[in-house]
């Protein structure tokens, strides 16, 4: 195969829209699921993912921004759950699984009772071939805005998300962190619907830094591998779909698990060679 073979896919619009929301959504996505792992909060970010579908359907029907109905179903429901952990005999894991699948079940039965010629699947699936100037540009605010407040408070950050009780002895806003966390990931989850979708989201906002924290020890680090592997991991997915005529997003997603288990088998390696017996688990 030939430089110019190699290089096609740079010459066609959609593919350099393509590539420029891939470098977009990276970066919030890959900050984001640092902390994420680091929380316990894998199940989190995948009942969000799921929970605004209702809120992105009834914007539609009501002829709203999409931004503003799955903004609301996500911190609506984020918020619900709260209410209901803390008000109930139930752990917050089981209430998570009942609100948010709920919501994704309103959402698909509201999904599948309108009649309309508009696209709605690329909500669930992506459309990162078909993105246009103001997904670029809703993506693009959404990901300086998240990635700026995380990278400004993200020791704060992490302290909260490794001890909470420690981080309210030391007097920081522990609600306040907590809610803007679940804001944040609403935003994120937004931006990425036009690339990635609802459904393989969570992809995004786990692997990065799961594939980190196999491979680095320091926090720090551990931000910057998981936006490098997460820039990586996009643009070579939707450079390989390009020639495998495959979608994008689950493209994007295989590559990421394909990276992970490297990862993987890369950290055991190196286990075995420091202690001399192999070790399973991160």
């Amino acid at each position: 195969m030939g430089i110019d073979a190699l290089l096609l896919p740079f010459r066609f619009p959609f593919m350099q829209d393509a590539f420029l929301i891939c470098l977009i959504v990276a970066i919030p996505t890959a900050l984001l699921s640092c902390y994420l792992v680091l929380k316990g909060w894998a199940l989190m970010g995948d009942a969000v993912s799921h929970a605004v579908l209702p809120g992105v359907v009834l914007a539609y029907v009501l002829g709203m921004p999409l931004i503003i109905g799955a903004f609301a179903a996500g911190m609506g429901s984020a918020l619900l759950t709260g209410y209901l952990a803390e008000n109930s005999r139930v752990k917050r894991d089981t209430v998570m699984g009942v609100v948010f699948s709920g919501m994704f079940g309103i959402g698909l039965v509201l999904y599948v009772s309108i009649d309309t010629n508009a696209h709605l699947d690329h909500i669930l699936f992506g459309n990162i071939l078909g993105v246009g100037s103001q997904d670029l540009w809703t993506a693009g605010l959404i990901s300086l805005l998240v990635s700026g407040l995380i990278l400004l408070k993200w020791k704060d950050l992490l302290l909260h998300s490794f001890d909470p009780a420690q981080a309210r002895t030391a007097g920081l806003p522990v609600n306040a962190m907590h809610y803007g966390l679940l804001a944040a990931l609403s935003l994120t989850i937004v931006a990425t619907l036009s690339a990635v979708g609802l459904i393989l989201a969570v992809g995004l906002l786990v692997a990065p830094g799961a594939i980190a924290f196999l491979l680095v020890r320091s926090f720090g680090w551990m931000l910057v591998v998981a936006v490098l592997v997460c820039v990586g991991s996009m643009l070579a997915g939707t450079y390989l779909s390009f020639f495998l005529d495959s979608a994008p997003a689950p493209t994007i997603i295989l590559v990421m698990t394909v990276v992970f288990i490297a990862a993987f088998i890369h950290r055991q390696i190196r286990i075995k060679a420091a202690t001399g017996t192999p070790r399973l688990g991160f």
